[in-house]
């Protein structure tokens, strides 16, 4: 049962239920769980959508009297959050732009008649009636200036504001969402939801394995690339020290060349001296090999 919401600051009460069922059959409240469900679905990351089904909307403060309870509408502009009722003043003025009701065999023609005209007066923009029983259809209406204009054809119509495409066949109506897929019961989209956040940690968690993977793989190769480094590096401190002593080795043998060339040099000149005393030897009349 609603909770009824406390008096505003001039006393007046406004009651969150009229005491009427929300339902009269199955196809009723199947359709219009189905409606309200999908457009919550379709608009929840929007903040400012909020949708309602069986919901009283109060547009004139200070006239309860002056209310409705559509099966489902949606308001774009007030922020998503639990309401006892609607009431537009608190809404910054804001009429429910889409509203939806759905045929049930308790309902007259004058009385969908009736909330026709107070969702044109108050300021709907589309208006649409279902009939969910075979043959189902639908009616629509669209603002046009200030009233609501009958939607000659339905087949095929797509809601300006929800996305939402009818389709009409072999009497059955079927609902597409803006997406381009049908309209899914609620218990069928909380599935998809369920299978889809475990495929969802199924992916996360393919992806932190594949991270942990590629890190590990990482690492192995950084300490690969480490200890090619270090290797480099002493096969050229190895390199530098064997040109080192190569170095060494070569100022050695150009030492030693150096030293071989001023010994032969001395020789050359030792033997030209003897020469010449031999020579002055003979020219006295020694003999040098005598000597």
């Amino acid at each position: 049962m609603s909770v009824l919401t406390p008096p505003d600051t001039e006393e007046v009460y406004y009651p969150d239920s009229d005491g009427l069922p929300m339902s009269d059959n199955t196809y009723q409240f199947r359709w219009i769980v189905l409606l309200a469900g999908n457009a919550d679905a379709y608009f929840r990351d929007n903040p400012n959508v909020f949708v309602a089904g069986d919901h009283l909307i109060y547009p004139v403060k200070g006239r309860p009297d002056i209310r409705q309870a559509p099966d489902v509408y949606v308001a774009f502009g007030p922020r998503k959050g639990d309401r006892g009722s609607y009431k537009v003043w608190e809404e910054a003025g804001v009429f429910p732009q889409v509203v939806f009701e759905v045929w049930s065999p308790n309902n007259r023609q004058d009385q969908m008649a009736e909330k026709r005209d107070f969702y044109e007066a108050y300021g709907a923009k589309e208006y649409y009636l279902v009939y969910p029983e075979f043959p189902a259809h639908v009616e629509g209406w669209a603002r046009e200036g200030g009233t609501l204009a009958r939607i000659p054809e339905m087949n095929g119509f797509t809601s300006p504001l929800l996305g939402f495409r009818f389709v009409l066949e072999k009497g059955e109506l079927t609902v597409f969402g803006p997406d381009g897929r049908q309209l899914r019961p609620p218990a069928e989209m909380a599935a998809e939801r369920d299978a889809a956040e475990r495929d969802l940690a199924q992916e996360r968690q393919r992806s932190a394995k594949l991270a942990a993977e590629m890190v590990a793989e990482r690492d192995v190769a950084e300490r690969e690339l480490a200890q090619e480094r270090e290797r480099t590096a002493q096969l050229a401190a190895e390199r530098e020290s064997s040109e080192r002593r190569l170095a060494q080795e070569r100022e050695r043998t150009a030492q030693l060349a150096a030293n071989s060339d001023a010994a032969a040099r001395e020789l050359a000149q030792e033997r030209e001296r003897a020469a010449k005393l031999a020579a002055k030897l003979r020219e006295l009349g020694i003999d040098p090999d005598a000597v």
